[in-house]
């Protein structure tokens, strides 16, 4: 069993310009995503979407110091995760093209 997460860009000003019920029914396609993901036998150790709070929230740890904000000056920031255990990643991908269709991209990283 590989352990993935799987990482949830997104664009802070865009999240905070969507109405209530688009944002409601992003929420709605994570439970879909979720119990797709139990149905087709993958594992969630830990996520739900895991909504990360604002970038703006970070604080950023350097040898040189500390900083606040986030690790990088970008546009996109991770907004949210998922750590899932599978066998399968073709088919986990395959569960992820449902949460695709309300979040930017899903990224997919195996754990060492």
């Amino acid at each position: 069993m590989t352990r993935y997460y799987l990482l949830i860009p997104n664009v802070e000003a865009e999240w905070q310009a969507k109405p209530e019920e688009d944002r409601n029914a992003l929420f709605a396609v994570h439970e879909k995503f979720t119990a797709l993901l139990a149905e087709r036998g993958h594992t969630i150790l830990w996520g739900y979407g895991a909504v990360l709070a604002a970038p703006s929230t970070a604080v950023t740890v350097r040898s040189s110091g500390v900083t606040d904000g986030p690790y990088t000056e970008t546009a996109e920031h991770l907004a949210g995760l998922y750590v899932v255990e599978s066998e399968d990643r073709d088919d986990l991908a395959e569960c992820c093209r449902l949460l695709a269709t309300v979040e930017s991209a899903i990224e997919i990283r195996a754990a060492d």
